[in-house]
């Protein structure tokens, strides 16, 4: 199942408020501005700024361990 795209055209970043692109995965939104990725779970976006990833230490679905 797909991510809703009306969904998608609603959220912004909860940080910035900045646009949300989603990976080609599907597995994340980033936000360019902030450089970090909101991870999507069971094609639910977690939206929450605790969750979110840099974008240099994401790997897919799950952030890198550090």
């Amino acid at each position: 199942m797909a991510l809703n795209t009306e969904l998608l055209r609603l959220l912004v970043c909860p940080k910035c408020l900045g646009a949300l692109a989603i990976l080609p995965a599907q597995d994340g939104l980033l936000c360019a501005a902030c450089g970090v990725v909101y991870p999507v779970s069971g094609d639910i976006p977690v939206m929450l700024v605790d969750e979110a990833c840099a974008l240099a230490k994401w790997t897919g679905s799950q952030p890198a361990a550090e």
